[in-house]
């Protein structure tokens, strides 16, 4: 059973899994991943 709902469900997503990220989402990600590298800079640099 749960095998089947695995499948069932892969069948429906895998359409929109494969599309590509909004512009907005791309934006959103790259602005927190140079949130997160500020963050890690300023942490090492505190323990210096």
């Amino acid at each position: 059973m749960d095998q089947q709902i695995d499948e069932n469900l892969r069948r429906v997503y895998s359409d929109v899994a494969n599309e590509p990220l909004p512009n907005r989402f791309t934006q959103l990600l790259d602005q927190l991943r140079e949130q997160e590298r500020q963050r890690s800079g300023q942490s090492s640099e505190e323990e210096k």
